[in-house]
C-alpha cells in the first residue's frame, strides 16, 4: 500500500509560518498569471523538469532518460541552476571543468553525455538565448530546463512535474511546515505528471488511488516510473563490476550519500546484506578533509576482507577528484547507477512518442522561423 497521510511528517507548530510562505508564493504566482509578470516563450524546444517539493524526486535520472531518449536525433542541452557551485552567470561546461563551477549534478550529466551541451545559468532565459544564439552552442535543437518548475519567466513547451510516490503532494504541507514549495494547485501548470520511485509491480487498484487522488485534468497525462539499479562500479580502479546479487550477506556495506533521500538506497541494499551501515550528509554537501576521515573511520571500523563503501552517482561526481581523498579508501568505493523505468511498457511507448513528436514538430517549425 502506498503511504498513508500521517506516515508524512507535518510540523504542525510550523503552519503558521507556512501560511505566511504561502501568501507570497501566491501572490507571485497571480503575478504571472494576470501577465504582470512576463513569461517568455522560444522558438527551440524546451522541455521542463521539476517537482513542487524540496528534496529528491528524482529529477537527475528523469533528466538522464530524456537525454538518452533524444540525443541519438537532436543536439541537446541541458540547463540547470547549478546548485551550490562556486561560480557566477553563465557557464557552459566542458570535460575540464571543475565541479565547484557548474554543481554536481551538471557534472555528472556532463561526464555521462559528453556529446551534449550542460550549461548553468540562475537566470534561464538568459540561458536559453546563450544556447540558441547559433555560437555558444552550436547546433543546439533541444533544452531540457533541469528542476525549473518554478521559474515562470520560461513558458516550456512541455513541463513534466515530478511527484514522490513515497510523498504525495495531496498529503503534504508548504515549507516550513512540509516540504512543497508551492501550494498544490500549482500542478495544474503542468502537463505531465509522473508519480516517482513507485515499488516495482504497483497494484493497478491502487495506481488508480493514486490517480483519483492526484485529480489531473482531462490534458494532462499521469505516468508511473520506478527507479531501476544497475551494477556496481568501481569509482578510482580498474576492477571488475559487481552486480548486487553478488554481495553476500556477511559483506558489510558503508552506505555512503549526499543526497535528499538516501531511504531508498537503504532499502534496496538490506535486500543483499543485512549489513548496511549509512553515513548520511546533507543533500549536495561538499566534502572536506574532516569529512573523508570520517569515513575511513567509520570504514575501519568494519570487518576486513568483507567490507566495501557504496555511494550515488551524485556524490561520486564530488569524490572522484577530492584532493584530500585517501589512498586506503580508494580500492573500496563502488558507485551505484540509477536509471528510470516506468511500471507499464504502454505507457513507456506513450511518453516516449509524445515527448518526441513534440520535439520533431517544433524542431520543424524553428528550422522554419530561422529560414
Amino acid at each position: 500500500m502506498h503511504n498513508k497521510p500521517n506516515d508524512i511528517q507535518i510540523y504542525r507548530s510550523l503552519l503558521p509560518l507556512a501560511w505566511l510562505y504561502g501568501v507570497g508564493v501566491r501572490l507571485r504566482n497571480s503575478l504571472f498569471n494576470r501577465g504582470v509578470l512576463h513569461s517568455h516563450t522560444f522558438s527551440v524546444p524546451v522541455i521542463c523538469i521539476g517537482n513542487l517539493t524540496v528534496g529528491g524526486t528524482g529529477k537527475t535520472p528523469h533528466t538522464e532518460y530524456l537525454i538518452r531518449l533524444l540525443h541519438r536525433e537532436w543536439q541537446v542541452a541541458v540547463l540547470s541552476r547549478g546548485y551550490k557551485r562556486k561560480s557566477k552567470g553563465f557557464v557552459l561546461g566542458n570535460p575540464e571543468t571543475p565541479i565547484e563551477e557548474i554543481g554536481d549534478e551538471p557534472y555528472q550529466m556532463l561526464h555521462k553525455f559528453p556529446d551534449i551541451y550542460v550549461a548553468v545559468d540562475r537566470d534561464r532565459c538568459h540561458g536559453i538565448r546563450l544556447l540558441t544564439d547559433g555560437h555558444t552552442a552550436p547546433g543546439t535543437r533541444v533544452i531540457l530546463l533541469d528542476d525549473a518548475f518554478q521559474h515562470r519567466y520560461v513558458n516550456a513547451g512541455v513541463t513534466i512535474l515530478l511527484i514522490d510516490y513515497h510523498r504525495l503532494i495531496t498529503r503534504d504541507a508548504l515549507l516550513p511546515a512540509g516540504r512543497l514549495r508551492e501550494p498544490v494547485s500549482g500542478k495544474v501548470r503542468a502537463d505531465i505528471l509522473i508519480v516517482t520511485k513507485c515499488p516495482p509491480g504497483l497494484d493497478t487498484d491502487i495506481r488508480n488511488a493514486i490517480r483519483k487522488e492526484l485529480a489531473p485534468l482531462p490534458r494532462q497525462e499521469l505516468f508511473f516510473t520506478t527507479l531501476a539499479y544497475g551494477k556496481l562500479q568501481p569509482l578510482f580502479v580498474e576492477a571488475p563490476e559487481r552486480s548486487l546479487e553478488s554481495v553476500r550477506t556477511d559483506e558489510y556495506i558503508l552506505l555512503l550519500t549526499g543526497i535528499a533521500s538516501p531511504a531508498p538506497l537503504i532499502k534496496k541494499l538490506s535486500e543483499y546484506s543485512p549489513h548496511i551501515v549509512p553515513l548520511t550528509f546533507p543533500d549536495h554537501h561538499a566534502f572536506n578533509a574532516s569529512d573523508i576521515q570520517c569515513i575511513k573511520d567509520r570504514f575501519g571500523k568494519l570487518p576486513e576482507k568483507k567490507r566495501f563503501i557504496v555511494t550515488t552517482e551524485k556524490d561520486a561526481a564530488r569524490l572522484i577528484g577530492h584532493p584530500d581523498m585517501d589512498k586506503d579508501l580508494i580500492p573500496y568505493i563502488y558507485v551505484l547507477p540509477i536509471t528510470v523505468e516506468f511500471l507499464d511498457e504502454e505507457e513507456k511507448e506513450m511518453f516516449n512518442q509524445n515527448i518526441i513528436e513534440y520535439v520533431r514538430e517544433n524542431t520543424r517549425n524553428s528550422s522554419l522561423s530561422e529560414g
